[in-house]
């Protein structure tokens, strides 16, 4: 039996999270860098809370949210919708299902996460609710639709994202304040109060732990800073991994943004069949595959 890699990443993170998107094009880097060599997990943070209060004024709540997310796409250069619908209400049903796709292995889950940001940062329509980010997800390839269901609604996926929850608001001391090296960031990172008056991890963190020792690395940061975090911890790490043809990187993820692309492929751009989807911010293309199941194509 192979022992556990001795190295953990913990991804602090909400599948409705802007700057959780943003960084998407360095986070996929970086777990292309690592394969192999740690354990990665995603814990749900929850960033819209169910029991939160409503906005008085859901119009001017929704279009605020909506300069916001172009605000961080402008630093991040990531699609934004040309409509936000409305303000996102509940990371739970979104979250629920992400951690449920996680029970069918490690692509199901990549790809159920990818669609449920796609969700807002692509369609403008939060999957916010159990019905929307179940469709959300539909045709994810190997997914088993009535599994994911079940699995969504237990008590032990419930459980799981609550100790997500509660491990969020257990930051470490050196987030709760924007110190070097990650201060020069448009998101450095600093941990948000919470409502019940402690505070949270801002998303994205990640935290990189062995047994006796860890290392933070908070908001969004370049690639180099991930790594050596890592490295701190195990020497040796490789490089960034070798950019992949087009056609194959568009195999392997399915969906593609622009600065994706840019850093993790090498060669003439579009490949044979990739779908192109216009955003507010920049395309999205889509495998052939991809594209016959994803909500944003006709």
């Amino acid at each position: 039996m192979l022992a556990s890699p001795p190295v953990e990443v913990v991804e602090y993170t909400d599948p409705l999270c802007p700057w959780a998107w943003g960084s998407e094009p360095v986070f996929r880097t970086v777990r292309a860098a690592l394969a192999g060599r740690v354990r990665w997990r995603r814990a749900y943070a929850i960033l819209f809370d169910h029991d939160d209060d409503p906005p008085p004024d859901p119009a001017a709540e929704t279009a605020w949210y909506a300069r916001y997310i172009e605000e961080v796409s402008s630093h991040s250069r990531a699609p934004r919708p040309v409509r936000l619908s409305r303000m996102p209400a509940d990371s739970w049903p979104s979250s629920l299902v992400a951690k449920a796709a996680a029970r069918q292995g490690e692509d199901v889950a990549e790809r159920a996460l990818r669609r449920l940001r796609e969700s807002v940062f692509v369609l403008g329509e939060p999957a916010d609710t159990t019905e929307s980010a179940l469709a959300a997800v539909r045709g994810v390839p190997d997914l088993d639709p009535r599994r994911l269901a079940v699995d969504a609604a237990s008590a032990a996926v419930l459980e799981q994202v609550r100790a997500d929850r509660l491990e969020a608001r257990r930051p470490v001391p050196e987030v709760l304040s924007a110190q070097a090296p990650w201060n020069g960031s448009p998101h450095p990172g600093t941990a948000k109060e919470t409502a019940e008056g402690g505070h949270r991890y801002a998303l994205p963190t990640l935290l990189v732990r062995t047994a006796g020792d860890y290392r933070v690395v908070p908001g969004r940061q370049p690639f180099e800073a991930y790594v050596a975090a890592v490295g701190e911890l195990s020497p040796g790490l490789p490089a960034a991994p070798a950019r992949l043809a087009p056609a194959h990187a568009l195999e392997r993820y399915r969906s593609l943004t622009d600065p994706e692309r840019a850093l993790l492929t090498e060669g003439h751009w579009p490949p044979p069949g990739a779908v192109r989807v216009d955003t507010a911010g920049g395309p999205l293309w889509l495998h052939p595959d991809e594209a016959a199941t994803h909500p944003a194509v006709p």
